[in-house]
C-alpha cells in the first residue's frame, strides 16, 4: 500500500514537471525575438528610431555603421562607456570612400570646399531626397540670409524654394555658383524672350550682358523685380542723360510722367534704333495726336491733324524725325528745341538767335543785303530775307511768315500771320518770277527777281539801317 502511494506520487510530480516544461516553451515561442545580428547597431534596445524616414543612407539601411564610424568592439558590450568618436578625418574623404568624387569646377560651394558634406546632407536618414537636412530654400537659408526673398515681388524659382534651378549645389564655372553665365541663365526659362532678342535688330546693352543688371534675381520691392523705378534705374548707366535732364529748364513730359523712359524706349530690344517702341514720327504722334498742354499753360497743336491737313512738310518731318529740331529729353530752349530759335514775332537780329535754323540753312541768306543767288525772295537784287530779319530792334523772325512744321503753301508760308491775339491773313500770291503779299501789318508789297518792283520800303543798303556783318 505504501509502495503504491509512492509510485503515484512520483508519477504526479513527473507529470507536473513535464506540464510546466511544455508551458514555458510555448510562452517563449510567442515572444518576439530581438535580432541577434551582432554587426548591426539598430536593435530594439539601441538606436531603435533609426531607419524610419523616407530616405535612408545605404550603410544605415544595411546596418553597416562601421563603414563610416569605424571599429569599436567594446561599444556593443558597454555602449555607455565606449562611445564612437566623431569622424575625425575630412568628412568628404569618408564620403568619397563610397561615392564618386565630384569633378570640381572653378567656383565651389563653401560647404563642399570645406569638405563638410553633412552641412547639407544628413549622414543617416532624411525625409528629403538626397538625404538633405531640409527642403528647398529652407536648407539654403540655414546659411544664407532669408531677407533675399522678403520683398514684395519674388522671383518664381525663389518663391517656391527652387534655388538649384539657378545655382549649382556643389560647384560651377560661374560666379555665385550659377548654372550658366549672364542672361543665358534667364533664357533657360524665358525662352520666348530669347527668341525675341535673337530676332531683334537692337538689344539693350544690359540685356546682352546680364538681366540682373536691372532685375533682382531673388526679390524686389519694385514690380518685375526691378532694382529701382524708372528713370532712376536707367540713370545708373545713363549718367549723361541724368545730368542733361536734371539741368534742362524745359523737360519733355514723356521723361517725367507715366512710364518715363519706357514711354518711348523698350527696355529690352527693338527693331528701331535707340530701342524706340515705334518709328520716331509715329512715336511722337502717339501723344501729339491731340492738343497737349505745355508746361507754360499754353496748348500745343494737334500735330497729327496739322500734318495730315498740310501737304508741304518741313525737312525733318519729311525725314520722319522730330528730333532734328527737338531734344526728346529736355532743353534750355522753349518747346525743347535743340538750339536757339525766337519764340516771338519780333527779335533784334543776332545770328545766335537763329542757331537752330542755321544748323541746316545757310546763314548768309540774312547777312548779305544784296544777292542774285542766295535766295529767290528778292526784289531785283535786294535780299528781302535780309530786309525783314536783319534789324537791330524789330527784326521779323522766321515764324512771322513761315510755318515751322507744315503748310499747304510753298516754302512753308503761313496762311495767317500770328500777331498778338490776331491771326492776320498773309494773302500771298506767287508769280513766275516773284510774288506779293498783303498782310494786316502793311499795304500790298510786290517783288520780282527780273523786273524790280517799286515799293515804299527802306533800302536795306543804307548805312546803319541794318546789320551787314555777322556778330
Amino acid at each position: 500500500m505504501r509502495y503504491r502511494l509512492t509510485v503515484k506520487y512520483v508519477l504526479f510530480i513527473s507529470t507536473l514537471l513535464l506540464s510546466l516544461s511544455i508551458t514555458d516553451t510555448t510562452v517563449l515561442a510567442q515572444t518576439p525575438q530581438v535580432s541577434q545580428n551582432t554587426d548591426s547597431c539598430i536593435s530594439a534596445k539601441c538606436h531603435s528610431d533609426m531607419g524610419q524616414k523616407k530616405f535612408i543612407h545605404g550603410p544605415v539601411a544595411a546596418g553597416k555603421c562601421k563603414v563610416c564610424h569605424g571599429e569599436n568592439n567594446k561599444h556593443m558590450k558597454s555602449p555607455k562607456w565606449n562611445k564612437f568618436g566623431k569622424v575625425k578625418q575630412d568628412m568628404s574623404k569618408t564620403c568619397y570612400s563610397c561615392h564618386d568624387k565630384l569633378a570640381f569646377k572653378k567656383i565651389m560651394h563653401k560647404p563642399v570646399q570645406q569638405g563638410e558634406c553633412t552641412t547639407c546632407h544628413d549622414p543617416h536618414e532624411s525625409d528629403y531626397k538626397y538625404q538633405l537636412t531640409a527642403k528647398g530654400a529652407d536648407l539654403c537659408f540655414k546659411c544664407h540670409d532669408k531677407k533675399l526673398n522678403k520683398n514684395r515681388y519674388v522671383h518664381g524659382p525663389a518663391a517656391v524654394g527652387g534655388c538649384v534651378l539657378c545655382h549649382e549645389a556643389h560647384s560651377s564655372d560661374f560666379k555665385n555658383n550659377l548654372r550658366v553665365e549672364g542672361s543665358e541663365l534667364c533664357f533657360l526659362c524665358h525662352t520666348d524672350m530669347k527668341k525675341d532678342f535673337d530676332d531683334a535688330k537692337f538689344t539693350h546693352k544690359p540685356v546682352a550682358e546680364n538681366c540682373a543688371n536691372c532685375h533682382n534675381p531673388h526679390s524686389s520691392a519694385k514690380k518685375f523685380m526691378l532694382r529701382d523705378d524708372s528713370p532712376g534705374l536707367c540713370f545708373t548707366c545713363h549718367k549723361d542723360k541724368k545730368k542733361s535732364i536734371d539741368e534742362a529748364p524745359v523737360k519733355h513730359a514723356a521723361v517725367t510722367e507715366g512710364k518715363t523712359c519706357g514711354n518711348c524706349h523698350d527696355p529690352h530690344m527693338s527693331n528701331i534704333a535707340k530701342n524706340l517702341i515705334l518709328p520716331p514720327l509715329d512715336l511722337c504722334m502717339s501723344c501729339h495726336n491731340q492738343e497737349v498742354e505745355a508746361p507754360d499753360g499754353s496748348n500745343l497743336s494737334n500735330m497729327d491733324k496739322l500734318l495730315k491737313a498740310n501737304a508741304d512738310h518741313h525737312g525733318p518731318i519729311k525725314q520722319k524725325d522730330c528730333s532734328g529740331c527737338h531734344n526728346p529729353h529736355g532743353s534750355s530752349n522753349f518747346r525743347i528745341l535743340r538750339d536757339q530759335y525766337p519764340s516771338t514775332f519780333y527779335k533784334p537780329f543776332l545770328t545766335e538767335n537763329y542757331s537752330l535754323c542755321f544748323s541746316c540753312h545757310e546763314k548768309t541768306v540774312v547777312l548779305n543785303p544784296r544777292t542774285t543767288k542766295l535766295t529767290n525772295f528778292r526784289n531785283g537784287d535786294v535780299n528781302l530775307h535780309y530786309m525783314h530779319v536783319n534789324k537791330p530792334d524789330k527784326g521779323r523772325t522766321c515764324r512771322a511768315c513761315h510755318e515751322t512744321h507744315a503748310s499747304n503753301n510753298p516754302k512753308h508760308l503761313r496762311e495767317n500771320v500770328s500777331f498778338g491775339m490776331f491771326d492776320l491773313p498773309l494773302n500771298y500770291i506767287k508769280t513766275e518770277t516773284g510774288g506779293s503779299c498783303l498782310p494786316g501789318c502793311h499795304q500790298i508789297k510786290k517783288y520780282d527777281r527780273v523786273n524790280k518792283q517799286e515799293n515804299k520800303w527802306e533800302d536795306p543798303t543804307i548805312e546803319g539801317n541794318s546789320q551787314k556783318q555777322e556778330k
